[in-house]
């Protein structure tokens, strides 16, 4: 069954689920997996140099002839390199997150890309309207890795974006499931993004530790930390455990930088060090439990989004 949607039109796929660009996570493997699957694939550029993201863009494109795209966080200081590699490489669908659209969506778009940019609340969405993306991605509290400031919950946020903007908005934060997907179209949303439910892929490029510590959580085993610097969602371990005690005594941005240090994402998502890394990923991940092939994950939430609702227009004492 295929949907015709806004995002599905957008961006030619099948299935309006879209696989989030994951730092230390999604490179091409991940990427060329979903799309082959009919979702939208994306190499995350986050923890990648220009000519490593080249590499990716270039096995992407050899192992899959389905869209995909790039996210590129816009604070990186070699923005420029990476917008460059970008539009070299052809790519045709750019999601950008992380700072200020408005100095390279027209960029972008002169070069015929699609961009789609990540907001957490109504102000950067009206923001990220105005500067002429073609959709937003509408990230609630319960995500995994560089958050909001509100902590504005999926199930809020949602129906408040879909109300300020009049592009399509792309529901993301605790989606992992054909049930949670219904919910967020319920709400208003043209498609969903998942990023931990492809985080723990047969194809994910993160560390089989980190895999295996994902489903082996619990409920309430992350949580923000970092506000003074930036949120970002945690995984607990002995690294999580010490920024929280520093922050409950008074730690200010200079000592949480100091702590955070250089490559500490990498050290745990991709190296594997579960102790002193650290480890981003969304509340959901009490809810997964098996390391599944990509398709398999995309497979089982659009049965499930189409089981549940046709369940929900049998109930016809509900409407």
């Amino acid at each position: 069954m295929e949907l015709e949607n806004a995002i599905c039109k957008c961006f030619n796929i099948k299935y309006p689920i879209i696989q989030a660009g994951m730092v230390w996570c999604s490179g091409w493997k991940l990427a060329a997996a979903v799309s082959n699957a009919g979702g939208l694939g994306i190499i995350g550029a986050g923890s990648m140099y220009p000519e490593v993201l080249r590499t990716h863009i270039q096995k992407c494109k050899s192992a899959t002839d389905k869209p995909f795209g790039v996210n590129i966080p816009l604070l990186y200081p070699n923005i420029q390199e990476i917008i460059d590699v970008v539009i070299e490489e052809g790519v045709k669908i750019v999601f950008t997150s992380a700072g200020n659209p408005a100095t390279w969506t027209s960029i972008l778009k002169e070069q015929g890309i699609t961009v789609v940019h990540v907001i957490a609340n109504t102000k950067f969405a009206l923001k990220a309207e105005e500067a002429g993306v073609d959709a937003i991605v509408a990230e609630g509290f319960e995500a995994g890795g560089h958050n909001g400031r509100e902590e504005t919950t999926t199930m809020c946020l949602i129906p408040m974006i879909k109300e300020a903007v009049q592009i399509p908005v792309i529901a993301a934060g605790g989606i992992a499931s054909g049930k949670s997907m219904l919910a967020a179209f319920a709400l208003g949303a043209d498609a969903v993004q998942i990023g931990s439910a492809f985080a723990i892929a047969e194809e994910s490029s993160a560390h089989p530790a980190f895999k295996h510590k994902i489903i082996s959580s619990a409920e309430g085993d992350t949580r923000l930390a970092m506000k003074k610097l930036v949120p970002v969602r945690l995984l607990r371990n002995e690294f999580a455990d010490a920024i929280a005690n520093a922050e409950a005594a008074g730690a200010d941005q200079i000592q949480l930088r100091e702590m955070l240090g250089k490559a500490r994402a990498k050290l745990g998502m991709f190296e594997g060090d579960m102790v002193h890394g650290e480890l981003e990923i969304g509340q959901v991940s009490a809810m997964l439990n098996e390391i599944k092939p990509a398709k398999q994950i995309l497979d089982e939430i659009w049965q499930e989004f189409t089981e549940r609702k046709k369940y929900l227009s049998s109930l016809d004492f509900l409407f």
